[in-house]
């Protein structure tokens, strides 16, 4: 179950950072003001109908349903950390404090960023496959 439900959690994770994603929340949601945190934790809410479609779409098609409060807990936790994440300022917390300062420079706070993400989908899988 694990596999399918982390295939489809990462699905919806790319439809809601990129295609569903707007040019002001891309640009906004990091911002230290209402504006960036409204665009913030809007594109955090389009993470959880994303991922609540994936698991509707597993429990429907695929038979695979973790039950409904593992589920709540689940997109709570894909809400929650897709958030947090996207203030950016943990993300370049971490690689200024793992040596990566020259990765920065070359752009990769994007891929630390999506690999931040892919961790945490993860994490929901494996607790709604426990």
């Amino acid at each position: 179950m694990f596999a399918e439900l982390f295939a489809l959690l990462y699905v919806a994770h790319l439809a809601a950072d990129y295609p569903l994603q707007t040019d002001h929340q891309a640009a906004h949601k990091a911002d230290s003001s209402a504006a960036g945190w409204r665009a913030n934790l809007v594109h955090a809410g389009t993470h959880v109908a994303a991922c609540g479609v994936a698991l509707a779409l597993a429990a429907v098609v695929l038979d695979q349903s973790a039950g409904m409060w593992p589920s709540i807990a689940a997109l709570a936790w894909i809400g929650g950390t897709h958030a947090v994440i996207d203030r950016r300022w943990p993300i370049r917390w971490w690689m200024e404090n793992t040596g990566q300062e020259e990765f920065i420079k070359h752009g990769g706070a994007a891929h630390v960023d999506q690999a931040a993400h892919v961790i945490a989908l993860a994490v929901a899988a494996l607790w709604m496959a426990a």
